[in-house]
């Protein structure tokens, strides 16, 4: 059992040595500090989790790792001829933003323990592309919130209908 384990780790570290190879910046710290580049990826994210979970700095580390990770990957949509990155990655800024207005209305630091250990998880899960969070969030929580506002034609027309509905009632 412990060598089954030992065989499975070693071939996840294997496979993440493979994929850091792809960096040469990593290939040359790797060559000049005899460190393994593996090690090193591992251990900063572990201080970078270690940080989130005491509070240090979080709020910081966490709204850097929602933007800059998910600012590479729209960035490479962008420049990439498939439309399915781009709705990928517009998804998720919607999804973020609606989160950080709900985040500030009810000020979700201050009341939930931990708030920066679960968002930094949640940020993580809407962004990376094998989980495919971000559609998971929209679909079940802010398209049956604000399809109806965008079910007949472009969004201006729902979004006018509404406001002079509103208005009229006012």
């Amino acid at each position: 059992m412990a060598g089954n384990i030992q065989e499975k780790a070693q071939y996840h570290l294997s496979n993440l040595d493979k994929e850091l190879s792809k960096y040469p910046a990593l290939d040359n710290f790797e060559k000049q500090t005899s460190v393994p580049k593996v090690y090193v990826v591992l251990g900063l994210a572990v201080l970078y989790f270690f940080l989130v979970f005491f509070n240090i700095g979080s709020e910081f580390l966490v709204n850097t790792a929602g933007f800059a990770l998910p600012a590479y990957y729209s960035l490479e949509a962008l420049f990439s001829v498939t439309p399915t990155d781009d709705i990928q990655w517009l998804t998720y800024w919607i999804v973020y933003a609606s989160l950080t207005v709900v985040e500030s209305l009810v000020n979700a630091a201050y009341w939930f323990p931990f708030y920066w250990t679960f968002k930094f998880v949640f940020i993580m899960y809407m962004a990376l592309p094998q989980t495919n969070g971000a559609a998971v969030v929209f679909r079940s929580v802010i398209e049956p919130v604000f399809a109806r506002f965008f079910s007949k034609g472009s969004a201006s027309e729902g979004l006018k209908s509404a406001a002079d509905k509103a208005s009229k009632n006012l």
